[in-house]
């Protein structure tokens, strides 16, 4: 009877260790002209302007149709996690997923919500007449702007 006994808890015990949930830092599925934006509530079905915001600390992905309602949901709703926050935007000319952080922003585009800016992996990809700003620069100026 032991013999069961002991067989029984390591069964249960590898059963029950299973069932714990892993975290996923990665890109969520985005489900195009489905997925609604976090902030304005607007259908997500541009692909050359939205954003995926991703809380490391429990995995949960939060979709964004433009660069600008993300800034702003931050700042409005006192989301404590922004520093560590996972942001993922597509690039303005490929619609490939790159990191937010890093990316290059153009200033003169025409966007779902009209913030304006662009994400480009490349320096390059912007036309050389364009003004190229980074992350924290389009963070300031929407926080101006607060619309």
């Amino acid at each position: 009877m032991k013999k069961y006994s002991f067989l029984f808890f390591f069964l249960t015990l590898f059963i029950f260790s299973g069932c714990e949930k892993k975290i996923t830092t990665g890109l969520h599925e985005v489900h195009w002209d489905r997925d609604m934006c976090k902030r304005c509530v607007m259908v997500v079905s541009d692909r050359k302007h939205a954003a995926q915001v991703i809380n490391p600390a429990d995995g949960r992905s939060y979709m964004f149709d433009d660069i600008g309602c993300w800034v702003l949901w931050v700042k409005e709703e006192k989301v404590e996690w922004e520093k560590e926050a996972i942001i993922w935007i597509t690039d303005g000319n490929t619609g490939k997923w790159i990191n937010a952080r890093t990316a290059f922003y153009d200033t003169e585009n025409i966007t779902p919500m009209a913030y304006g800016f662009m994400a480009h992996k490349n320096k390059d990809d912007i036309k050389s007449d364009q003004e190229i700003v980074m992350y924290d620069e389009v963070r300031r100026r929407i926080i101006k702007i607060g619309k």
